[in-house]
C-alpha cells in the first residue's frame, strides 16, 4: 500500500532525503522544487516502507488506506501529479545508488577554524540556517530575536487550527539547546544593539527578519475603523505580544470582506467563521477566543481580482476550507467567466476543486441570516474600489466586469501580501521590500548575509526556507574559506554582557524552555495543547521564574 502526502506538507524535503526508491518529487535538485504547492509520492514507485512518514516534521504523510474524510482526496492528488510521466530514475538514495563520480555540495578544509555566526531571527529561515551551520560545520551560532520567545512565523503566523504545520517549529527548536548554539532573546538589533556592534562580536551575521509589514490597498476609506490588515489579525489570534487584545474589534459585524485569496486570506476567513468550541482545543489566544465566542460574523466574502483558475491559494488550503464543520462554501457567479472556468478545469486544476461548492449570484441586499449555516463566499473577478463609512466601515464597493457591487460589511481585511521593512545599517530596496544581495551576501557589506523573506520577498512556505538557507550558508562558508570574513574584536561573553546591559531582560535557552513549560502547563489545565503568554512582561516573568527551577528539558 502506497503512502500519500497531505495538506500540512511543508515542502522542506526531509522526506526526500530518506526515501530509498526516489519516489517523492520534486526533489531539491529538480527545477520545479519550490514552485509546486507541495511534494508528492509516486504510487507506482512507493514500496510502503514508511521512512518518509517517520521523518516528516509536520505529520503530513500517511498510508492511503488510513486516509479518511477530507484527507481521502490526497490519494488522487498524489497520483495525479504523476499522470503521463515516466517514473523517475533512482539517482541517489540511502539504499540504492547510481554509481558514478562522487559529488560534494560543499568542501571545507580539514583545518577549517571555528567561526562565530549570529543569526538574527528565530523563525524557519533563521533556524534552517542555524541547522545547516550546526550540523555541517564546527561553527558557534548565536540565535537572536527581538521578542523574548523564539519561533517567528511558525509561532505567530501559522493558524491555530493547523497544529500539524506547527510541528516544523518543534523540529527546529531542538537546535535551541545544541551545545554550540547560544540563545539571546529580547534583543532588538538596531535599537538595543547596533548592527556594527553585533558584527564586532561575530565573524558573520545572518539576518532572517522576515517581512513583518503588510501591503496597502490604496483605496478611499482604507483607514476607517473596522479596516485592518491580515497581518494584524493573524498576530491578534496568535497572541503576538506586540498586538494588543483590543487591536481587533469584531463589534456587531455580521459580514466581513477580505481582499485577497491567498492562503493567509483563507486562514483568516476560516478562523472568523469556525465554531469557537473547536478553536478552544487549539493554542489560539484567549482574548481572540473570547471575542470569537461573542462574534456575530455569519459570512466572510473573499475578493479576488482574477478568476478561480488563477487563485493564489494552494489546493490543500482550499480543500480545508470546504470541510469546516457548519460552514458552507459558496462561489458568487456574478460573472459568467467564473462558472465557465470551474466547469472547464482539468483534474489537476485548482478551479476543479470548486465544482462541489454552492453556486449563486449573491444578493447583497440580504443580510446574512442567523437561521442558515455560516458561509464563506468566494467572489472572483472583483476588486475593491472603496470602503464606505462615514465613521467606520459599513460597506465595501467592489468593481467587476458586470459593474460595481456594494457589499454591506462591518469589517474589511486586506490580505494582499506581506512586506519587509528597512533594518538599520543594511541597504533596502523599497520596490521589493527586500535587502539587496547576491546569493545571500548583502550588497556592499562584508560578513553580512540574508535569508528568508527579507532576502527573496514574501513567497514560499516553511520548507522553501531550507533551500534558501542552504544557498546563504554556502556563500558564508565560501567567504570564510577564502578569508574574506572580518575577525571579531569582541568575544561571545562580551556580547552577552553588552546585550544584557542594554536590555535588562535577556532570555537564554533555559528561560525559553521555562516559557514552553509554563505555556504547556497552562494548556494542560485547560485541556489545550498550550495557552500562550500574550505579553512581553508575562513571557519575561515566566522565563525568570522557571529558569530558577531546573535545567532545560
Amino acid at each position: 500500500m502506497t503512502y500519500a502526502i497531505t495538506q500540512t506538507c511543508c515542502s522542506d524535503a526531509t522526506c526526500v532525503a530518506v526515501c530509498p526508491v526516489n519516489c517523492i518529487h520534486p526533489t531539491p535538485d529538480e527545477p520545479d522544487f519550490g514552485t509546486t504547492e507541495m511534494l508528492y509520492v509516486d504510487p507506482k514507485t512507493c514500496i510502503d516502507c514508511g521512512a518518509c512518514a517517520d521523518a516528516c516534521p509536520v505529520d503530513a504523510i500517511f498510508p492511503v488506506d488510513r486516509l479518511t474524510g477530507p484527507l481521502k482526496k490526497y490519494e488522487a492528488i498524489n497520483a495525479a501529479h504523476y499522470e503521463g510521466r515516466e517514473p523517475a530514475p533512482v539517482l541517489a538514495s540511502p539504499t540504492f545508488h547510481a554509481w558514478g563520480e562522487p559529488a560534494f555540495a560543499r568542501s571545507l578544509p580539514s583545518d577549517f577554524a571555528p567561526i562565530r555566526v549570529a543569526v538574527v531571527g528565530t523563525g524557519p529561515a533563521g533556524m534552517y540556517a542555524a541547522e545547516d551551520l550546526l550540523l555541517h560545520t564546527n561553527a558557534e551560532v548565536t540565535l537572536i530575536d527581538r521578542l523574548p520567545v523564539a519561533g517567528g512565523l511558525v509561532r505567530y503566523g501559522v493558524a491555530p487550527d493547523h497544529p500539524g504545520t506547527k510541528g516544523a517549529g518543534d523540529a527546529l527548536a531542538r537546535f535551541h539547546t545544541h551545545p554550540r548554539a547560544t540563545v539571546r532573546l529580547g534583543v532588538e538589533i538596531g535599537k538595543d544593539v547596533t548592527p556594527e556592534e553585533l558584527a564586532a562580536h561575530h565573524d558573520a551575521v545572518v539576518y532572517a527578519v522576515g517581512a513583518p509589514s503588510d501591503r496597502r490597498l490604496g483605496i478611499p476609506g482604507e483607514d476607517l475603523p473596522g479596516s485592518l490588515s491580515a497581518t494584524s489579525l493573524v498576530s491578534w489570534y496568535n497572541a503576538h505580544p506586540e498586538t494588543a487584545p483590543e487591536a481587533v474589534a469584531l463589534g456587531t459585524a455580521r459580514r466581513a470582506v477580505i481582499v485577497g485569496n491567498g492562503n493567509v486570506a483563507l486562514d483568516v476567513a476560516r478562523i472568523l467563521v469556525s465554531d469557537p468550541a473547536a478553536l478552544a482545543a487549539t493554542d489560539i489566544a484567549d482574548h481572540a477566543l473570547a471575542a470569537l465566542r461573542d462574534s456575530r460574523v455569519r459570512e466572510v466574502v473573499l475578493l479576488g481580482r482574477r478568476g478561480p483558475e488563477a487563485a493564489a491559494y494552494t489546493a490543500s488550503e482550499l480543500l480545508a476550507l470546504g470541510h469546516v464543520p457548519g460552514v458552507e462554501l459558496v462561489v458568487d457567479t456574478h460573472d459568467p467567466r467564473i462558472a465557465g472556468a470551474i466547469d472547464a478545469a482539468g483534474p489537476g486544476d485548482k478551479a476543479a476543486l470548486l465544482r462541489d461548492a454552492t453556486r449563486e449570484t449573491v444578493d447583497w441586499t440580504r443580510a446574512p441570516g442567523d437561521g442558515g449555516p455560516r458561509r464563506i463566499v468566494l467572489r472572483f473577478h472583483s476588486a475593491p474600489e472603496e470602503a464606505l463609512g462615514p465613521d467606520a466601515v459599513r460597506a465595501v464597493r467592489a468593481g467587476g466586469a458586470d459593474g460595481p457591487a456594494e457589499i454591506p460589511a462591518g469589517l474589511l481585511v486586506r490580505a494582499i501580501g506581506y512586506r519587509g521593512v528597512p533594518l538599520a545599517g543594511l541597504p533596502f530596496d523599497e520596490a521589493t521590500g527586500t535587502v539587496p544581495h547576491t546569493a545571500g551576501r548583502v550588497d556592499g557589506m562584508t560578513g553580512a548575509y540574508v535569508v528568508g523573506w527579507i532576502k527573496r520577498g514574501p513567497s514560499g512556505g516553511i520548507g522553501a526556507n531550507r533551500a534558501c538557507a542552504a544557498e546563504t550558508v554556502g556563500s558564508l562558508l565560501a567567504d570564510a574559506v577564502d578569508g574574506r570574513l572580518p575577525k571579531p574584536a569582541g568575544s561571545a561573553k562580551a556580547f552577552a554582557r553588552l546585550a544584557r546591559d542594554r536590555t535588562g531582560r535577556l532570555i537564554d535557552a533555559r528561560g525559553l524552555a521555562a516559557i514552553d513549560r509554563a505555556e504547556r502547563a497552562r494548556g494542560a489545565a485547560a485541556g489545550r495543547p498550550r495557552v500562550k503568554l500574550a505579553t512581553v512582561p508575562e513571557l519575561v516573568a515566566a522565563a525568570r521564574r522557571g529558569r530558577l527551577r531546573g535545567p532545560v528539558g
